[in-house]
């Protein structure tokens, strides 16, 4: 699938009509970067959208059991620090009680897999979708103009949920 028609796809899904205060439902975005959460809020006011942005390293929040129902992430692909995309998915795994949505390189999807399943706990792992991105060329050890990269976007479901489920259901 391409990004266009993932975009078309997200475009065209239906929007939540009258959110309640009370239950609290709204968007908490989450960046160590300053000039990231500008941007993002600048294009939220745009877009009239209400996320509450913090600025920390998600490795710091210090945070336990389930405080969120979903997670969609970009984080770093692990290139430069190695395993840094699986410090991002295990911190969400922690925290989300449905589904953790994230984007990994294609060229680790077995091990991702592995990892989210013995050693993260989640219930399961599964590719949704498979990308491309152009990645132009930003900082000074980058030897292309653009670089064609292969991405996964998974969808991961914590042990949690899978729990809670099954309490339900008996």
């Amino acid at each position: 699938m391409k990004l266009k028609q993932l975009e078309g796809l997200l475009g065209g899904l239906q929007q939540f009509p009258q959110p309640k205060v009370e239950l609290e439902q709204h968007v908490l975005s989450i960046d160590i970067d300053p000039e990231s959460l500008e941007i993002a809020s600048v294009n939220a006011e745009e877009l009239e959208l209400d996320i509450d942005f913090i600025r920390s390293n998600v490795l710091d929040l210090g945070w336990r059991g389930s405080i969120v129902d979903t997670v969609i992430m970009n984080p770093p692909f692990g290139t430069r620090k190695k395993g840094a995309d699986l410090d991002f998915l295990s911190v969400a795994l922690k925290v989300a009680s449905q589904a953790v949505y994230s984007l990994h390189k294609t060229s680790t999807r077995d091990h991702v897999k592995r990892t989210a399943l013995r050693d993260f706990n989640a219930s399961s792992a599964e590719v949704i979708c498979e990308l491309r991105f152009d990645v132009p060329k930003m900082y000074k050890f980058h030897k292309k103009k653009e670089v064609d990269i292969a991405v996964d976007l998974w969808r991961f479901i914590p042990a949690s949920h899978q729990r809670s489920t099954s309490r339900r259901q008996g």
